[in-house]
Parts: structure tokens; C-alpha cells; sequence
């Protein structure tokens, strides 16, 4: 299993969070724990630029959590927001920013929007989103900042074509903003993705709070995540004024209706036999397959290849070059590999449509950077089932500690996961007809 050293080196601005019920309100704040989802996306009275977007992207009705924060986050009010994985957060704050931008005044070449968030990866996916949306809105620039390139090059970026909407991770951000060379004097939003990954690290905490001071007061804030602590929560309203409280659905369940899990018991020499059976049994669209670092990352792909399945490895740490870590995600997401192997870098946030399966091939453990492992396992599997479709999760139970979050995510959650028959119905991995 993972050693210390080895998962000290996957941060990478990665890992895990927590979970509690929803506080006490306060005095002046909002607070949303009910949705209902009866409206349609022309009932926001968006730019006609942005519906034709939505339009050409198939959205016809928002979901649970859209429906409940876009019509306050269009008026430029303060959000935190917690719903579980696949319900739209993303489109959240994309949508609401865009709508509010305004670029035609003195300020046409300023950043008006940062949105911050953990991983290289989920940037360039948040990227894509207002990518999409933006389709109409040719005179909007948006821009990718994170570590991993040469500093010199996102400085060219920024003097050849001032963006108004700057995505990106804390550390190379922070190190933009105190050479002078992002300006944040006229941003109107700041957004945090994963607010619970970002804020939880003092590192990034410190970094958040660098930036955040070099922007103006009156500024709109909001944050996201699909589990908050009530640690965290409080954090995130020190940056807000009187924030509006999205909580969709009870947090203390394990509300993945769609998702079948099941575990197997097994010492850990017998995980390649098993999964390499599973493997050729269940007939997936694509997998993840998490493990617990970057050793047994880079080995388990090189087994999976050698026995011609269509595996990709993606992980943390330094390890891997920037350009080729968004070249093997893309590779993925293009469907031109069905199984990624991944650390815990991969375990939130991330979203790939055609995933329908997992696996715990290491069960998630206690550590500096996880400090629940039920957390993790909850972001672990979410990775399938998401958008409504279906799938499976199978986790690798091989010792004393596994059975002890296995358990803890049964106590918790309340859900019941049992061992895997040796008849498993794959109704569960085929999409409804």
C-alpha cells in the first residue's frame, strides 16, 4: 500500500474533503435546502447569445441546483453552494458570470471573472464550459493559468490578449498577481471551485487569501463544492457578505441513486488476477481504476497495456509534464483509451460522460492531504453514474484498515454495500433504451 513519502508527492493542489449537516442560520443570512425543478432556462431571462449556446448544447431544463442558484447569482449575490457530483454546479457560476458581464465600458480590457479551483485538469475542463457558452460571445477572452508552463509564456498570453476571464490554479496565480502582471483591481466575480479542496490546504489557503486581497471589496463571491464541513463552510462565509446557502439534498447520504456498489474481499498480491477478470467481464463504456500512488499508478498501467487492455495513467506530484497530463486526460475524454489509472488527483470534479464504471483498486486512506476517507470514496465513485446515467462501483477490501472505511462509509452514508456476487447483473452499466 501507499508509504508517506509517495503520497506527500501527489499533491499537486489534489486530494480530499469532508462533510457535516447543514449549520444553524444566522442572523441575515439566506439559506435554500429544497429545490424544485420546474422551470426552464428561458424563465432566467438570459442573453440572447447564451440561450442559443444552451440551445445548441441540448439543455433544455436546468437541474435542481441551476434552478436554485442561477436566478440569485444573476444578481450579484454572494453563493455558497453544496450538491453532489453531476448535478450542473459548473454551469452555476459559468452562466451567472456570463450574463453579468459587461465589456463594452472602460474596463473592456480587465479581468472581470477568476475562478479558481485544485487541479490542472478540472481548469482546463472549467475552461472548455465557458468555452462552449461563449460560442456567440466572440469579443468574451478566456484564459487557462496554471502551473506547469513557463511562467514567460503566460505573461506573453496576458499582454498579447488581455482576458476577461481568467481561470486557474492558486499557486501560478498568486505569483501572476504580485508581479503585477494579472491585474484584479476591476474584477467584478471571484469563484471558487472545490472550495472545500482549495480552502482545507493552508498552502492554498494562503495563496486564495493573497489574491483575494488584491481584489476589490464589492466584488460577488462564490463557492462550490459537493461536501462542505461545518469548518469549512465557515471559512468560505469570511470572504462573503451575507451569502445565500444552497444545500441540495441530505449530505449525510450517500444520494447516488444510480450507482450500484459492491466490494471484494481479497489480499492484495490476488488485485491483478481480479481486476483483469472483471476487466474482460463487465462490458463497460470506460473506467476508472484509482489507486493509492504514484508507483502503483505508473505499474498497474504498464500491466494493463502489456495485456493489450486500453489504459492511460494520470498522477500528481511533479511526476508527469504538464502538456503530457492534458494530452493522456484528453485522450480519455476523447474515448481513444476506455481505462484511466489514477491517484486521487483524478478523484473530483473531473466529468467524462461515458464513464460508467469504477474501481478501488487501493481503498482510500487517512493521510495529511485525506483527512476522511469516507470523503474520498464518495468523490471516488461519483465518477460514474454521473448526469443521470448509469453505473458501478467495485473497491478492493484487503485488509484491516480497507474493511474500516468500507464501514465507516456504510455508518455514514447510510447505504448498504454488498460483496460482489459471482452472477453480476450489467443491466446497471447499459444505457436506458
Amino acid at each position: 500500500m501507499a508509504d508517506d513519502a509517495e503520497a506527500a508527492e501527489l499533491l499537486d493542489y489534489d486530494e480530499e474533503e469532508n462533510d457535516a449537516p447543514p449549520p444553524t442560520e444566522a442572523e441575515g443570512e439566506k439559506k435554500s435546502y429544497v429545490s424544485v425543478n420546474t422551470t426552464g432556462f428561458r424563465d432566467f431571462l438570459l442573453k440572447a447569445e447564451i440561450m442559443k449556446a444552451i440551445v445548441d448544447c441540448g439543455f433544455e431544463h436546468p437541474s435542481a441546483v441551476q434552478a436554485e442558484c442561477i436566478p440569485v447569482a444573476i444578481q450579484r449575490t454572494d453563493v455558497i453552494c453544496q450538491a453532489k457530483s453531476g448535478m450542473g454546479k459548473t454551469a452555476v457560476f459559468v452562466l451567472s458570470t456570463l450574463q453579468q458581464l459587461d465589456i463594452t465600458g472602460d474596463d473592456k480590457d480587465a479581468v472581470h471573472v477568476l475562478v479558481m479551483c485544485h487541479t490542472r485538469e478540472l481548469a482546463n475542463q472549467i475552461f472548455k464550459e465557458y468555452e462552449r457558452f461563449t460560442k456567440y460571445l466572440p469579443e468574451i477572452k478566456t484564459m487557462v493559468i496554471t502551473g506547469g508552463f513557463p511562467i514567460s509564456q503566460n505573461t506573453k498570453a496576458i499582454a498579447e490578449t488581455p482576458p476577461h476571464i481568467v481561470i486557474g490554479t492558486p499557486g501560478r496565480l498568486k505569483k501572476l498577481a504580485n508581479d503585477g502582471i494579472l491585474k484584479l483591481d476591476k474584477l467584478k466575480h471571484f469563484v471558487l471551485d472545490e472550495c472545500d479542496q482549495v480552502l482545507d490546504a493552508e498552502d492554498m489557503r494562503r495563496d486564495v487569501q493573497n489574491i483575494f486581497v488584491k481584489t476589490p471589496h464589492d466584488k460577488q463571491v462564490m463557492m462550490f463544492s459537493a461536501t462542505l464541513n461545518t469548518d469549512v463552510r465557515e471559512v468560505c462565509k469570511k470572504f462573503m457578505h451575507k451569502p445565500m446557502e444552497v444545500y441540495i439534498d441530505d449530505s449525510t447520504k450517500l444520494n447516488l441513486t444510480s450507482l450500484r456498489q459492491h466490494y471484494v474481499k481479497l489480499e492484495d498480491k490476488e488485485k491483478n488476477r481480479k481486476l483483469f477478470g472483471l476487466l474482460d467481464e463487465l462490458e463497460f463504456n470506460q473506467v476508472v481504476i484509482f489507486v493509492s500512488n504514484v508507483r502503483r499508478c505508473e505499474a498497474l498501467t504498464t500491466l494493463l497495456t502489456d495485456q493489450q487492455f486500453p489504459a492511460v495513467a494520470i498522477y500528481g506530484g511533479g511526476k508527469l509534464k504538464q502538456e503530457e497530463r492534458l494530452k493522456r486526460f484528453d485522450e480519455f475524454k476523447s474515448y481513444k483509451k476506455r481505462i484511466l489509472v489514477a491517484t486521487d488527483l483524478m478523484g473530483r470534479g473531473i466529468d467524462v460522460e461515458r464513464v460508467n464504471l469504477v474501481f478501488n483498486y487501493d481503498m482510500p486512506q487517512e493521510s495529511e492531504y485525506q483527512k476522511d476517507p469516507s470523503d474520498t470514496y464518495l468523490h471516488r465513485v461519483a465518477r460514474a453514474g454521473r448526469f443521470g446515467t448509469k453505473g458501478l462501483a467495485i473497491s478492493f477490501v484487503s485488509d484491516d484498515d480497507d474493511a474500516a472505511v468500507m464501514n465507516k462509509v456504510q455508518e455514514r452514508f447510510e447505504v448498504s454495500i454488498e460483496e460482489l456476487p459471482e452472477e453480476i447483473d450489467q443491466s446497471i452499466l447499459k444505457a436506458d433504451e
